[in-house]
């Protein structure tokens, strides 16, 4: 063997050393010679005969001129020590030529000597120019094969394609061929069965590449199954034969040294009745079926006798001991058929949109169905090169892939399917993103007929579920008590309360609303007690899944939540949010919204009932609400009712109270001293309370001190008192807006939006005896009347104390005329104009900007 290496080596120098005229001669010596081409390739000793070729300038042109020295060139082209030599000598500028001169590409581009055209005009077209090299091969078929099978044919197909791989207007040609194949008979196949199958072979497939190299199984995951095996077999019986005519084209052709993208073109040929998703899948199943084959024989030949013989005829034991340089190739083969089954999943994921949200004429889907026929071409056009950089890996062992031209290759189609891919993916976000709007805007309609009041419905099941969680592959809820996932059937006829806020939801408002409802459990057979509250998570959708702080604090408050809860905010819908916001309208405070059993909207806001009466309330009805209404008066307990039990206590013992607040400290003391001194004076039995302000709540914690400091009166210590005070007063008056009597005439209704006034103009006090209520005055006035009492002391013997400083206070009252404000934020409803407290005249609307230098302000104020 190593003399007739060394006989072979020498013809071949000496052809190529030889004259200059004799170029042909040398060219036909190397194409008759097989082992002379072999040589060239596995001898470097061989460097010495292309030199020899580089230093004769004369040689070189005659290699240029001559088409007949095809193979000579080809040897000079992947001889590393010749290529360098050839860069490296000024001399050699007619070889170089050979390199860089378009002139030569139907050299390389021989079919004769296995080359293949990956974007050349004219492709598949007969080659004419070169006839002598054309008959050589075809008349040599064993010198034809050895230069097919060998490394250099993948190098000159990189080399030829390199323009034509990229090139727009090639792609442009080609694509014309392709279109020209595409008559769709009209036959629709369900691919998605078939692609779940071929995607699992070839993710196994290619995972098999680090097992091999690295020696080491990485954690397969099982696919969920997501078919019936029935309708595998349905559609293999079909597609079987389509699917191994491809399979044997891509081999057929692969061996045989053809052109990829004649190949190509027969493979669209063979698929021209069906639709484009279809021809990628077919295909892509046929290319599944030999590299699946291929890795299945490499991951049992050690333990199956049979899978070992066939493995001995690919060559399979001696490839696979020599994995570790063949690592780039394997890779670059792998990213390769990865972007494949990307582009594949996309283009089905195309035809898999829903026609009754999106039309052909939507942008996004136009101009994806222009692209989709280049998409596919790409993606058939790489498995061809798959196929046959694999063909050549099987025939010539581990000795293939040396250099890292076969890697180029591939992931040159690489980066033009990922970019193809990428593009794909955008315009089907775009799709999806249109069809979720147009589902958002049916959704939406669905909720505004689902609620209209003259729409009825057995019980609220339906409503529940369009609010909610429409299928039943989850439990939705969380039940507080237990801290199980339940269905939706545990609110099936119930009154159902939902509890629709933010995450920022105060633990005052928590606080209050859990005691509320826990005293309603306690007598669980009372009818107060026959509802269900479910907490509504409201958040924003913009971001998913949600960020890790967001998360976090969803699910602190879920742990806290003593009723039922939603337990995922995302499955609150978007078009839900928008039902809950502009129908609904909730802004950023928590509303309560009452559901009969029936499903129905008795109350689009129950929290200020739940305020100001608590489970009394039941059912929470808009016609519960004006009927509680009826039967209240303008009395201390409608204040203090349910806060604090001292002050209930001095209300029946009939004592004279005073309820104060306001966040001006010297006030404070001034009023406190002269309350005393007149009760004092008096001889009367006065009790003084602060409650504080609805806002500024660190004034208000100093103010509080001070009065503890210097034993002024009797003020609440929790906050969340203060807190519950000023919210039930703030709900009274949302509670007439809502019911639409905000500017009743009544007098309750009038001393409570004075109040409301008063405290955000400064001070005030409240002056009862017992449960009656005789004074409701700004600090402006109550002070002033507490400082006259030797014009009024007279009377309180006659009248007694409480209507005598009434008496006084209405006359500086009437003077003084303080003004009346109030100030609603744009989070919550505003009313359209309301009549102040005083004088009865619609009170005139101003846009303000206000802030009370405390960042916590009080939780949950309404305003």
């Amino acid at each position: 063997m190593d003399q007739q290496q060394k006989t072979t080596l020498g013809a071949l120098q000496g052809s190529m050393t030889g004259p200059t005229n004799n170029s042909t001669a040398a060219a036909q010596a190397l194409l008759s010679n097989p082992g002379a081409a072999q040589a060239i390739v596995n001898n470097p000793g061989a460097a010495a005969a292309a030199q020899a070729l580089l230093n004769n300038p004369a040689a070189a042109q005659a290699l240029v001129n001559n088409p007949g020295a095809a193979a000579a060139a080809q040897a000079l082209l992947n001889n590393p020590t010749a290529a360098q030599a050839l860069v490296n000598n000024p001399g050699a500028a007619a070889a170089q030529s050979l390199l860089g001169n378009r002139g030569t590409q139907p050299l390389l581009n021989n079919h004769g000597v296995g080359q293949q055209h990956m974007g050349v005009h004219g492709v598949g077209q007969p080659h004419m120019g070169v006839p002598g090299a054309i008959h050589a091969s075809m008349n040599k078929p064993r010198t034809a094969q050895a230069l097919m099978m060998s490394p250099s044919d993948s190098h000159a197909l990189i080399r030829g394609d390199r323009g034509g791989m990229l090139s727009m207007s090639d792609d442009n040609v080609m694509m014309k061929q392709i279109l020209a194949t595409h008559v769709p008979d009209g036959r629709e196949f369900d691919v998605g069965p078939l692609l779940y199958l071929v995607e699992d072979i070839l993710n196994r497939a290619t995972q098999q590449v680090d097992y091999f190299v690295k020696g080491t199984t990485q954690a397969q995951i099982e696919m969920e199954e997501k078919a019936v095996q029935a309708s595998y077999i349905a559609m293999l019986e079909a597609l079987t034969y389509t699917i191994d005519r491809i399979a044997s084209e891509l081999s057929y052709k692969a061996l045989g040294g053809s052109d990829a993208h004649a190949t190509t073109t027969a493979i669209f040929n063979l698929l021209s009745s069906y639709a484009w998703d279809a021809k990628l899948v077919l295909s892509l199943s046929a290319f599944a079926l030999n590299y699946g084959e291929f890795w299945l024989l490499a991951q049992i030949y050690s333990t199956n006798q049979l899978a070992k013989s066939m493995a001995i005829l690919k060559q399979l034991p001696s490839l696979l001991e020599h994995t570790a340089p063949l690592k780039p190739w394997f890779d670059a083969l792998n990213k390769l058929i990865r972007t494949m089954v990307d582009v594949t999943k996309c283009v089905v994921h195309f035809k898999e949109l829903p026609s009754m949200y999106i039309s052909p004429d939507v942008p996004a889907m136009a101009t994806t169905m222009t692209h989709i026929p280049t998409a596919v071409y790409w993606t058939i056009r790489s498995m061809v090169a798959c196929a046959t950089q694999i063909s050549s890996l099987s025939s010539m062992g581990h000795e293939f892939g040396i250099s890292t031209t076969e890697s180029w290759e591939l992931s040159t189609l690489a980066h033009k399917l990922q970019n193809i891919y990428e593009h794909l993916k955008q315009q089907l976000n775009f799709c999806y993103q249109y069809i979720e709007e147009r589902r958002d805007v049916e959704t939406y309609k669905m909720l505004l007929n689902l609620f209209d009041p003259n729409v009825l419905h057995i019980d609220n099941m339906k409503i529940l579920k369009a609010l909610i969680y429409a299928k039943d592959d989850k439990l939705p809820l969380l039940d507080g008590a237990t801290k199980r996932q339940v269905s939706l059937d545990v609110l099936r006829r119930k009154n159902v309360l939902l509890l629709i806020s933010s995450l920022e939801i105060a633990s005052d408002e928590l606080a209050i609303l859990e005691q509320i409802y826990n005293e309603s459990r306690v007598h669980a057979t009372r009818l107060e007690s026959q509802y269900e509250v479910v907490w509504i998570p409201i958040v924003d959708h913009s971001i998913v899944p949600l960020p890790e702080e967001t998360q976090t604090k969803f699910e602190n408050l879920l742990s806290t939540m003593p009723w039922y809860s939603v337990q995922d905010p995302l499955l609150i819908q978007k078009p839900v949010i928008r039902f809950i916001k502009e129908v609904w309208h909730f802004r950023t405070k928590p509303i309560l919204v009452v559901l009969d059993p029936q499903g129905k909207v008795v109350s689009p806001n129950a929290i200020h009932m739940m305020w100001i009466w608590g489970s009394t309330a039941f059912p929470f009805t808009s016609l519960r609400e004006e009927a509680l209404w009826r039967e209240e008066t303008w009395r201390l307990e409608l204040l203090v009712d349910g806060i604090d039990p001292m002050v209930l206590n001095w209300i029946k013992e009939d004592k004279y109270i005073f309820l104060y607040g306001g966040d001006d400290i010297e006030w404070v003391r001034r009023f406190a001293t002269s309350a005393r001194s007149v009760a004092s004076a008096s001889r009367i039995p006065l009790e003084m309370v602060y409650v504080g302000k609805s806002r500024k709540r660190e004034q208000v914690k100093k103010v509080t001190g001070v009065i503890n400091a210097e034993k002024l009166s009797y003020a609440w210590q929790d906050q969340a008192m203060v807190w519950f005070f000023w919210t039930r007063i703030e709900s009274m008056l949302f509670s007439k807006i809502q019911l639409g009597r905000a500017d009743d005439q009544d007098p309750m209704m009038q001393q409570i939006k004075k109040l409301l006034s008063y405290d955000r103009s400064g001070g005030w006090a409240v002056l009862s005896r017992g449960s009656n209520i005789a004074v409701n005055g700004h600090s402006t006035t109550v002070l002033p009347a507490l400082g006259g009492y030797d014009e009024w002391k007279v009377n309180v013997a006659e009248k007694g104390f409480d209507l005598a400083f009434k008496e006084y206070h209405d006359k500086i009252h009437d003077v003084a005329h303080p003004c009346c404000r109030f100030e609603f934020p744009t989070t919550t409803r505003t009313p359209e104009n309301m009549r102040c407290p005083e004088c009865h005249r619609i009170m005139e609307k101003y846009a303000s900007f206000i802030c009370c230098h405390d960042e916590q302000g009080i939780p949950g104020s309404l305003f």
